[in-house]
């Protein structure tokens, strides 16, 4: 039973290392996107951020946007 207790895991183990380098090779993969962005004139900065909104739930950018109005205005930044 412990042979196949092993086995398991050592199957286990190299499925995620190979799930790791997949993720390696696509977070390149999106840093070449980037750059290209980048060469191109875009600001990669922005860019990320839009990502990062859209990834949110209407309901959740709502909300943030909304604090952080209330912020800015509180800092008397618009």
């Amino acid at each position: 039973m412990a042979e196949a207790t092993d086995d398991r895991l050592r199957l286990l183990i190299e499925r995620i290392e190979r799930l790791e380098e997949e993720k390696k090779g696509i977070a390149d993969d999106i840093r070449d996107v980037y750059a290209e962005a980048k060469a191109v004139g875009y600001d990669v900065k922005i860019m990320r951020q839009i990502v990062r909104l859209r990834k949110m739930k209407p309901d959740d950018r709502a909300e943030m946007e909304m604090v952080l109005d209330t912020y800015k205005a509180a800092l008397g930044l618009g």
